[in-house]
């Protein structure tokens, strides 16, 4: 049997690879919640609880993303700005 979380973090990556987006469609969750068997394994988990769970971890991985991002876009800079110095 899987662990809650990994079906969460399962959750999460394929919903951004299918979609592309971070805001959690309730139908796709509730498909996923039945067909990958989340609610056999903890019949005691109720589907709201579940997607608020896969939502954070959608907010977790754009904040990453985000900051990844950021960083990248800063040295780019850091880099533009040196070449315009000489």
């Amino acid at each position: 049997m899987r662990k809650l979380s990994e079906y969460v973090e399962m959750a999460a990556t394929e919903y951004l690879h299918e979609t592309g987006r971070v805001e959690l469609d309730p139908h796709w969750i509730a498909e996923f919640f039945q067909d990958q068997g989340v609610f056999d394994a903890y019949p005691l988990l109720d589907l709201v609880a579940f997607h608020a769970l896969v939502q954070k971890a959608l907010d977790v991985k754009s904040e990453r993303a985000n900051k990844q991002a950021r960083r990248h876009i800063e040295k780019v800079m850091e880099v533009v700005k040196r070449r315009r110095r000489k």
